[in-house]
This record gives C-alpha cells, structure tokens and sequence, in this order.
C-alpha cells in the first residue's frame, strides 16, 4: 500500500548521520520534500540535491506560532493529495515538532497514509555533553518561548529554543529570581555539528551569549524553591538537634507568631493592593513573612511524612481538590452571578463535606474573639440571617449601645460584649476586618500619646503633672499632628 506522508526527522546535524532508509526517503524523485524550516545543516545539505519546499515563509508572515503550525499542516496535506510527500523537521519528529502532530492528525483524518521516520533529537546528544542520564538522574525539557514561571530546578533541566535576545533575557530573569547571578549553567549549541558548542557560563552572562536557532540552555540541579526548601527542612531535621527535638505540638507557639507576624507586614500594604501604586519595601517584608509562615507548613509535613501521615504534596493536592469542588461555579456547571451566592455555595458544600449539624459548627474556639465573632457573622450570612445593608448595622450597634448604658452593674459586661459583636458586624458590612481596625485605632493612639509625651517633656513637665483639661488639649493637638 503506497504511503501519502513520510514524517521524517533530520536528526541534529548533517545527512550523513541519517539512516540509509531515511535518506532513501528523502531523495526518492517521486517524493515531494515540505521542509519546515532551511535553518538547519541537514535542510540545506538536501536543498542542494533535490527540490525542497520550504516553510520559513510561513514563519514570516505568520502572526502567532499556532498561526504557523496550522498553516504547515494545511500546506503539507495539500501536497499529499497531489502526490507521496516529506515532511522533514529538525531533529526528532517527536521533540518540540507540534506541527508534525497537526500533520499526522489531519491525515488520519482524512484518510491519507502516514509513515513515519522519528530522526535522532538534539536532547539525545544533550544528555551526553553535560553528562546526565534522564532516567538516573531525571530531566525536564522546556521550551524557553512559553516559559512562564519559575520551574522546578531540583532536577536537571534543559530549556531550549533559546534563539534570541528577548527569549534569553526572560530565561535569565526568571531563573535569576532563585539562583545567583554567577550560577554556572551550560549553553549547548549546534550539536551534532561541525561547529557545536558546549560551553559553560554564568547565569547573569546568557542575555549577551551567541545564540542561534539551535542554542539551548542546560541548568544543573540545584536545592532552590519550594522543593529545595522541602529537601533542606528534611536535612535540617535529619542533622540539627534542635530540629531533631521538635513536635506538632512544640511548633504551634512558632506558627502562631510568625502568623501575628505576617498579618502585620500585610497590614504595612495599602488597603488597595495588590492595585494602586507599588510599595516595593512593604511587599519585601511580606515576602519575608511569608516564607517563615511556609517553613512551619513545611515543617509540620516533615513531620507527618515521618510517620506515613501526608506530605507537602498531599497537603496542596487536598487544597487543590477543595478549591475546585467548592468553585462550581467556576469548574462546574453551577450558576453563580455575585458573591454572596459563591459564599452561599461555598458553606452548603463545606457543611455538607464536614458533615455539620450547624452552621455554628468547627468555629476554632482558639480564635481571636474578633474573628471568632466575624466568622460566626459570615456563617448565618450565608442563609441570610443578617442586615441588609449599613443603616441596619449601624442602628444595631446604637441599640446595643443604649442596653449597656441602661444595663446593671452585674450585666454590664455581657452587654459590653453584644456591643463588641455588634460594632464587627459593622465592620463586615463595609468591608473592614475588626481586628485590623482595632489594630490600626491601637497604633495611632500609641503613636499620638508618644507626640503627647514628647510635647510635654519639650515644655519641662511630664504629663502626670497635667490636668485632665491640658492633656484633653493635648491630645487634640496630637490628632491634628499625627
């Protein structure tokens, strides 16, 4: 049965390294050859034997690269139909070629004939130049194009397609946020070729190397990230008597702490961030913060892998299913238009998970009595037991308010306490976190009797000399000031 399409790959350097069948292939006059691109040793080498189609055409009109890779794919099909056709690729058929897969598709779907002759990839003399065995040591391939996020480097890993400028600045910057600039990486180029090189550099020299259409970038494997903090938590505690004494139990002081301590660098950001204007400094110390939240999360999963409990991947594998069956809405077919359906959806899913008998149920007594309060709050919101709006709030905490000014000595403080739940109702209806508040209203009296204390000692008194009248002037004064 005659075959309409040959996928062949090229291979990394010249014809010669191409087996006799697939050059056979490739020189057969009956043959038409659709190359995908001339930039490559084995393209040209063919070119001046036979009539080669190129497709770098396509690469210059196209305006994104699934544009071209369609486009390939089309052209490719219509020479089929005129006659057995060579798709010929760079490398492997196999590696980074999403324009031979739109090919095979579109001829199976056709019912055109695909035969196939993978070639030899880049990576097979990748691994052999900077001395890794992808199943000894494992490996991941990436393309520097669509790199979007910084990967996990605790693996040996090859980012290719590093072709220009731009691609390697962007390579640079993103390995850069957890490696150092001198950073020794590897830059592999033309391999399989009269003029390879492998050459080693520092990370922060990439942005100025030579590159070329066939430049890719080997990253040894280095202990940085979250799996380097995993790998470096689990040191820790292997080889440090203190880490070695600790518990559950032991680390909830340190998690709490380093919580309050997070809270308040979250506090240092405007009310609007992430929108509005950058402060870098404030972001640094959140950043801060929130790596010594971290480290007790991942300490903790240490702990619990030690006896066959769960691990850091377990943990985040669970949030991630929660997320996702409690946002219908979002991966499901449910129908939510505003936020208070979503928080609806979100408690009937979680009580429902958690097998509650109330809404008032698995509320932490350990909270904060503020937070305490405002999740209770949020929960009877959730069927709508709550005000309407902010006039309601507000005449609550008023009416609560003439209760305690009217209450008895011995029902004072429980009257006190209903004004305090009602003033965090106020606080949710307009969007403020009480204990924030609280906090913020703490600061700034600090702040103004510290003005008071100074103002006073600059006129050689101190403030337990004063009446009440002069330090109530004072502290107006001190409203005005800070």
């Amino acid at each position: 049965m005659p075959t309409d399409i040959y996928l062949v790959g090229l291979g990394p350097g010249s014809l010669d390294r191409l087996s006799t069948a697939t050059l056979d292939v490739l020189l057969d006059p009956a043959h038409g050859v659709v190359a995908r691109t001339m930039s490559h040793p084995a393209a040209c080498e063919l070119a001046a034997q036979r009539l080669v189609v190129t497709c770098d055409d396509l690469y210059d009109a196209g305006q994104d690269f699934d544009v071209v890779y369609s486009s390939i794919a089309e052209r490719v099909i219509a020479a089929a139909k005129q006659g057995p056709t060579v798709y010929a690729v760079p490398g492997s058929i196999g590696v980074g070629e999403r324009a031979a897969r739109l090919v095979h598709d579109a001829a199976v779907e056709q019912g055109l004939s695909v035969q196939t002759f993978p070639g030899e990839s880049f990576l097979d003399l990748a691994y052999l130049a900077v001395g890794v065995d992808p199943i000894i040591d494992g490996m991941q391939v990436l393309d520097g194009r669509s790199l979007s996020d910084v990967p996990n480097l605790t693996i040996p890993t090859i980012v290719t397609q590093v072709d220009r400028p731009e691609v390697a600045d962007h390579v640079t910057g993103l390995l850069a946020k957890v490696l150092d600039d001198d950073f020794a990486i590897v830059v592999l180029d033309a391999l399989g070729n009269a003029n390879e090189r492998v050459e080693t550099i520092s990370l922060s020299a990439l942005p100025e190397a030579e590159l070329t259409p066939l430049t890719s970038v080997f990253v040894p494997a280095s202990v940085v990230g979250l799996r380097g903090l995993i790998a470096v938590n689990g040191t820790l505690r292997d080889q440090c008597p203190w880490d070695q004494k600790q518990t559950h139990r032991s680390l909830v002081r340190h998690l709490v702490e380093e919580t309050y301590e997070t809270v308040e660098a979250l506090e240092r950001l405007s009310v609007d961030a992430p929108g509005g204007e950058i402060d870098w400094v404030a972001y640094s110390h959140v950043e801060e913060e929130l790596g010594d939240v971290l480290l007790q999360v991942v300490f903790h999963a240490t702990l619990a892998s030690e006896v066959g409990a769960f691990t850091m991947d377990q943990i985040a594998e669970g949030i991630r299913r929660k997320l996702v069956h409690r946002h219908p809405h979002v991966f499901g077919d449910v129908k939510a238009d505003d936020a208070d359906t979503v928080i609806r959806n979100w408690e009937a899913l979680k009580a429902d998970e958690k097998g509650r008998e109330s809404l008032m149920d698995d509320i932490p007594v350990a909270l904060p009595a503020l937070a305490r309060a405002e999740k209770m709050q949020r929960r009877a919101r959730s069927v709508g037991f709550d005000y309407h709006d902010i006039v309601g709030a507000i005449g609550d905490v008023q009416a609560e308010l003439a209760e305690f000014i009217g209450a008895s000595a011995q029902d004072q403080e429980s009257e006190l306490g209903d004004v305090l739940f009602a003033v965090v109702n106020l606080a949710r209806h307009i969007s403020v976190d009480a204990e924030s508040a609280l906090r913020g209203a703490i600061d700034r009296f600090q702040r103004r009797f510290r003005w008071m204390e100074i103002t006073a000692r600059d006129g050689h008194r101190s403030l337990g000399e004063m009446s009440m009248d002069e330090m109530n002037d004072l502290w107006r004064a001190a409203k005005n000031q800070v």
